[in-house]
Order: C-alpha cells, then structure tokens, then sequence
C-alpha cells in the first residue's frame, strides 16, 4: 500500500504557496512588490461586503481580506489581518535567486529602503552576492545571485 505522500506527489495535486499577513499595508506591500519585484498583480479581495466584514474594525472595509500576486512564476498571497491578531513575522524568508548581480543589487537597495538591513549584498563563498534585509514592511528576504555580470577571466 503507497503512503500518503507518495499519492499525492504522483497525482501533483498539492501545491504550496507563500501566505503573509499585514498590520493595514497589505496592498501597498503588494504594489511596492509589482515595482521593485515586476510582480504581476492577481485578485484583491477587501473586507467590505464579505462575510468577514462584522470581524475587523469599521475602518478596515477596504483593507485586504485576501490578495495575490505572482513573482517569478510563484504565487505570493496575503492579506490585512486584525490588529488584535497581527504578528511580526519571524522564523523564515523569502528567498530571491536572481541571476544577474545587476538586479541583485538593485533589488537589495529597494528593499532596504526604510526598511533594516541584517546582512549587507556582498560576495560570499557560496554566491556572487548574498545579502538578507526585511522590508519597510517587516517580510524578511534574502538575496542570493550565484551568478556576477563580469565576463568570464582568462
């Protein structure tokens, strides 16, 4: 008898996506993300006129209940949560591989914009560049090109 995993992995029928919650920036998050990332914007779906409407702050109804973009061929969602229920994010990443150190560059300085810098771009063992930074709106990110744009030597 096949376990459950091995069902699933040959069926195809799981997928998974990276979900974030917001204190209230959810949308602006997203649109800065279309910018910085050339993320493509999918469905916003607000709390005003849905069933959740009642469960947040009368001046959240136009606050995102659910949204998605893609970056890269990935789904990223989220959504504005609750005042009362918000948490800092803590304990992963969003891990860019980006190919060109051009865009690594680039990227990491966008990011870091009001944001905090944990581990500047720099070359490592491992990458052409490696940098981690959390954005202005507290989602941490790391930023790995194995790649550099400089012409093979030699």
């Amino acid at each position: 008898m096949a376990s459950q995993n091995s069902i699933v992995e040959k069926r195809g029928d799981m997928q998974m996506n990276t979900y974030l919650s917001f204190k209230g920036e959810c949308e602006a998050a997203f649109k800065f993300y279309e910018q910085c990332l050339g993320a493509q914007p999918g469905a916003i779906f607000r709390y005003a006129g849905s069933p959740m409407a009642d469960d947040v702050p009368a001046d959240w109804s136009d606050k995102v209940m659910h949204g998605n973009l893609t970056i890269g061929g990935q789904a990223l969602m989220g959504a504005d949560v609750r005042p009362d229920q918000y948490e800092e994010p803590k304990g992963f990443s969003l891990s860019l591989q980006i190919k060109s150190a051009a865009d690594a560059e680039r990227i990491f300085h966008e990011l870091a914009k009001d944001g905090r810098v944990v581990m500047p771009l720099e070359k490592t063992f491992w990458a052409a560049r490696f940098g981690m930074v959390v954005d202005r709106f507290g989602i941490p990110w790391l930023i790995n090109c194995e790649e550099s744009d400089q012409p093979p030597e030699g």
